[in-house]
């Protein structure tokens, strides 16, 4: 059983992820958990803390000379702007600040009453009781995802082990939108993958992407935000991951929760999606045939006829369950709720209308939710790998992986 529980706050000493369930005998380096971290960093519409933090990882426990040892494994991601912020966010109680103290430190440590529209800040409040949003906010920021992206660098390795690969794009910020996944069996993800990976905004396309970071720079100009739309692929995905006996063990449904869980999601599809309600079942089911296996659908012998589908609409998952097609799933990010041109709220201490308050924020940040939304791929995967094929060792789970790809070469 694959588990994963993160802890710390924005602006606190460090981000810290606890990883449990990880078989020994995996390949695991820091530097193949930053390549990931720094992706995540990256992205044209990002704001000044990117420029502020360099995240790293720092293995605490459960790897030893490069290898996992099948205990927890701690991650700790260090906040570089903490320093800044060690006062306000000391777990003791503080001194007030002194009069003469610079007037940063003064501005972090008063509290925040005038909740933003679209953030946690008033409903958190709410829920626990506090007069100081900083409380909420410190939490609910997408700063958390920097250990959820630590914990999907380790699936990733995982589902490597295993011939399984994750890849996002980018295809819609703000009005702009490129070419979307159209249910096709032959779109050539490696090589979107490679053109998003060179893109300042992770767009496949180079007129989009000019276009998107035109949009942004308006968007800046204005004072605004921007919103959008991420995909993301997994390729060598054998069928039979997930189950349709329980609503629960729906794979479909784990992989939606799994992306309405990264802030500022707002919208899930899997493969064709909402799309799909307009379609008379003739045009939107994929036709199941027998014969050679296209090369992105998974195959147990590509020398040997076997089971495929033309197309992909279903994103690669029927009744909750793969199929052996690439599993596609869609997001859609709305705009940030940090305004530089504020919206109207009330202030919590004086029930006086007010503007909302301004933190330090990103005019876009779809480029890096895409990134987050790879690593939570490669974690539900890797969660329903662990549960067909089990294995106390990375050599055992590949050997389950291969038992399991001769009995379906026999059928």
């Amino acid at each position: 059983m694959l588990r994963m529980l993160t802890a710390g706050e924005s602006h606190g000493p460090a981000l810290t992820v606890i990883v449990e369930g990880v078989p020994a005998g995996l390949a695991l380096s820091p530097e193949a958990i930053d390549r990931e971290l720094r992706r995540r960093q990256e992205g044209y519409g990002r704001g000044q803390r990117m420029r502020i933090e360099q995240d790293r990882a720092r293995i605490l426990s459960g790897v030893r000379q490069g290898m996992t040892l099948g205990s927890p494994i701690a991650l700790q991601v260090e906040n570089r702007d903490y320093p800044h912020w060690a006062h306000t966010m000391a777990p003791q109680v503080q001194p007030e600040q002194e009069p003469g103290a610079e007037a940063g430190a003064r501005w972090r440590s008063r509290p925040v009453t005038r909740p933003r529209p679209g953030h946690a800040d008033l409903a958190g409040a709410l829920k626990f009781g506090f007069t100081d949003v900083r409380n909420v906010l410190e939490r609910a920021s997408a700063r958390e995802t920097a250990a959820r992206v630590a914990a999907g660098a380790v699936a990733r390795q995982l589902l490597a082990a295993v011939g399984i690969t994750v890849v996002g794009r980018v295809v819609r910020i703000g009005p702009v939108e490129a070419d979307p996944f159209d249910g096709s069996a032959e779109l050539d993800w490696a090589e979107l993958a490679r053109r998003a990976e060179a893109s300042p905004v992770r767009c496949a396309s180079e007129t989009a992407t000019r276009a998107m970071m035109e949009a942004i720079d308006q968007a800046r100009r204005d004072g605004d935000t921007l919103g959008g739309i991420f995909e993301v692929a997994a390729l060598g995905v054998m069928p039979g991951l997930g189950s349709y006996v329980q609503w629960d063990r729906r794979l479909d449904a784990r992989l939606a929760a799994a992306f309405m869980s990264i802030p500022g999601v707002k919208g899930v599809e899997v493969g064709l999606g909402f799309e799909l309600a307009s379609r008379p079942g003739s045009a939107a089911h994929d036709p199941i045939l027998y014969g050679p296996v296209p090369p992105l659908q998974w195959t147990p012998s590509p020398e040997a006829p076997g089971y495929f589908r033309p197309s992909n609409r279903a994103g690669g998952l029927e009744g909750g369950v793969t199929t052996g097609q690439p599993v596609v799933m869609r997001a859609a990010m709305k705009p940030l709720s940090t305004l530089m041109r504020p919206l109207a709220t009330v202030d919590m201490a004086s029930h006086e209308p007010a503007e909302a308050a301004v933190e330090r924020s990103d005019v876009c940040a779809v480029p890096s939710a895409a990134v987050v939304g790879e690593a939570m791929m490669a974690w539900v995967l890797a969660e329903a790998l662990l549960e067909k094929f089990g294995g106390d060792s990375v050599e055992e789970l590949r050997q389950a992986v291969e038992a399991y790809r001769r009995r379906l070469a026999r059928r």
